[in-house]
């Protein structure tokens, strides 16, 4: 058991399946009073019902105030983990572009903003961003995906250096390939770039536990990610070649 998540009250985000149903299942697992948010009620309210926590549906971006009374007025763990796998290039739609800031970028700064106040009155707190490894490199056919997840990552980042010292942890989940909805409508550039690696959302839950008990910020379900984003800070040109060699690949077909 994770000393930490015991007894915790905590927020999972998107959670009425993949990731965030796995997530929502192990920290009820692991003894926290778990609040399970998704758009899709009967989703949200199927998951809380399994695992014995409470369902708060509606949009991610409002949820605290409302999880926050249904914790009996206390969040402690927060699981930003709604998100949206938008495709497309520069010429995706305005609609696109603003969503995908919306959900996977705003949502988490707006929570921060919710929940930051009360965990420096009370000197702890931890927030956990479902990020993706596009968020430390990128992804092939999803220009909004992967800026907004550079984005999420750069603001859990953020959060980390800036409050470190006054209690609140973070931690920036950062998957490959999961096999989940948002996997599979990848199409084929899922197919070429994350289906050969991909794991089951229950290995992400196993690996941020670990990450809380070491409070460690950076958590990698494929660890391979460490080396790929070395890799791209040390010999960008090499990486972005390399990169540009399966953008052609899939242009192909192959």
């Amino acid at each position: 058991m994770v000393e930490a998540v015991q007894g915790a009250g905590v927020v999972v985000t998107g959670a009425g399946g993949g990731i965030g149903a796995a997530l929502a299942r192990r920290f009820a697992a692991e003894g926290a009073r778990v609040v399970v948010n998704d758009l899709d009620a009967d989703r949200a309210k199927a998951v809380a019902d399994e695992i014995g926590a409470i369902a708060v549906p509606g949009d991610a971006s409002s949820v605290v105030g409302d999880a926050r009374d249904a914790l009996g007025g206390t969040v402690d763990i927060y699981c930003a983990n709604a998100g949206v796998g938008s495709g497309g290039s520069e010429a995706a739609g305005e609609d696109v572009w603003a969503l995908a800031w919306d959900v996977n970028v705003m949502a988490h700064v707006r929570a921060a903003e919710a929940l930051i106040p009360g965990w420096l009155e009370r000197g702890g707190g931890r927030f956990v961003s479902t990020v993706s490894a596009a968020g430390l490199l990128t992804m092939i056919g999803a220009a909004p995906y992967s800026v907004t997840k550079h984005g999420a990552y750069a603001f859990a980042e953020w959060l980390s250096l800036t409050y470190r010292h006054r209690g609140i942890k973070v931690h920036a989940i950062c998957p490959q390939g999961v096999r989940t909805d948002m996997l599979a409508a990848t199409g084929s550039a899922g197919d070429l770039v994350l289906q050969p690696t991909a794991i089951e959302p229950d290995v992400v839950a196993d690996t941020l536990m670990k990450g809380i008990a070491e409070d460690r910020f950076l958590v990698l379900p494929h660890p391979e990610v460490a080396g790929y984003y070395q890799a791209r800070a040390t010999e960008p040109d090499r990486w972005l070649t390399t990169m540009n060699h399966i953008q052609q690949k899939w242009e192909a077909g192959e």
